[in-house]
């Protein structure tokens, strides 16, 4: 009797030894799945590129000051260089669109066009454009919008006042001969920016209106600038009086360590400032989220406090400094399709004008 219960005894510790080990083994490998689950989730949600280099062409004053938090967030690094989107232009067609470079950030949305056209870049419809207006964005999906960019002037407040100058409040103003030498604009064969205020005061005056204002207003200009923002630094520095340029929160960074003010004219000339990735890109899968990330209500207001424009999301609120001073209403209505299609003729009678 004793050996019988001993035995069912015996046989109650095993069977209950493997329940216990079971049970243990179960939880342990349910422990370990949500772990594994959980960090394969975090890492394909969050950074399933990290470690991806992307090469990004930049015509976007103080836009380097918002890669870092991009990297922070997506793990994917960011190269970049510096170059006016007409030069880029120039290079992808001398490379025949064969660039190792994989994002397009900023500038002259012309540019955009001609490479389009050319079969330069990439369509890609990012889901963020929802929150942007159409009108600022390709129609199938070869670049996207960033910001609008307003152009105007910057006057150096000593000079004008040492020089006895008036503060021009219209375009035509600046034909006068009281500014002769002392206006400097880019050359708007480098400068998107500067062609964008052509091509954007040839529509609003008329063809023939227009020309004759840039034919007079080049009397008045004595060296044209290789890129959009040199106007500014060399108004800023005392060189010149009056420069045209993009009016940004780069702008009113020059007023805080020079004499300068920024001013908008009778009618503002405008372009948005585009984002596009490259057909030749070999990272394509990346620079889809260098793209979503960008024009995304988060993208958008880290970029904002990295050089303050208005933003091309219509959910970021524009930068208070510039609101004050610009009047929506003085946009004026043109054709940025036509802008980019009229370029190769436009540049080619502006050449006519200043004897190259």
């Amino acid at each position: 009797m004793n050996k019988t219960k001993k035995l069912i005894s015996l046989l109650l510790i095993i069977v209950l030894s493997f329940t216990l080990v079971a049970c243990g083994d179960t939880k342990v490998v349910e422990e370990e799945k949500e772990v594994v689950e959980g960090t394969n989730e975090e890492v394909v949600k969050e950074k399933p590129y990290e470690g991806t280099v992307l090469e990004v062409s930049v015509a976007y004053g103080g836009a380097d000051a918002s890669f870092e938090a991009f990297t922070e967030e997506t793990g994917i690094e960011i190269e970049w260089v510096s170059m006016s989107t007409g030069a880029k232009l120039s290079q992808l067609q001398a490379e025949e669109g064969k660039t190792t470079t994989d994002i397009w950030f900023g500038g002259g949305v012309d540019s955009y066009i001609n490479a389009r056209e050319l079969g330069y870049l990439h369509q890609y419809n990012s889901p963020e454009y929802a929150n942007i207006d159409d009108k600022y964005i390709d129609s199938e999906g070869y670049y996207g919008a960033l910001a609008i960019v307003p152009h105007g002037i910057i006057i150096n407040n000593d000079l004008i006042e040492e020089l006895g100058l008036d503060i021009p409040e219209t375009w035509e103003d600046l034909t006068d001969p009281q500014y002769k030498g002392e206006i400097i604009m880019a050359d708007p064969s480098i400068s998107g920016g500067q062609y964008a205020i052509h091509s954007g005061l040839l529509q609003h005056m008329g063809e023939e209106a227009g020309w004759a204002f840039w034919e007079a207003i080049d009397k008045n200009v004595d060296y044209y600038g290789q890129s959009g923002g040199e106007p500014g630094q060399k108004v800023a520095e005392g060189e010149f009086a009056i420069g045209l340029t993009a009016i940004t929160g780069g702008t009113f960074g020059l007023a805080e360590t020079a004499p300068v003010t920024p001013v908008f004219l009778d009618s503002v000339p405008w372009i948005p400032a585009p984002i596009a990735i490259f057909e030749n890109s070999q990272n394509k899968d990346a620079a889809k989220v260098f793209v979503d990330w960008y024009v995304s209500d988060h993208g958008q207001t880290i970029l904002k406090d990295a050089d303050a424009r208005i933003m091309a999301n219509r959910n970021v609120e524009p930068p208070a400094d510039l609101a004050a001073i610009l009047d929506m209403d003085k946009l004026i209505d043109f054709d940025l399709v036509k802008m980019g299609s009229d370029r190769e003729s436009t540049l080619a009678r502006w050449a006519e004008i200043i004897g190259e």
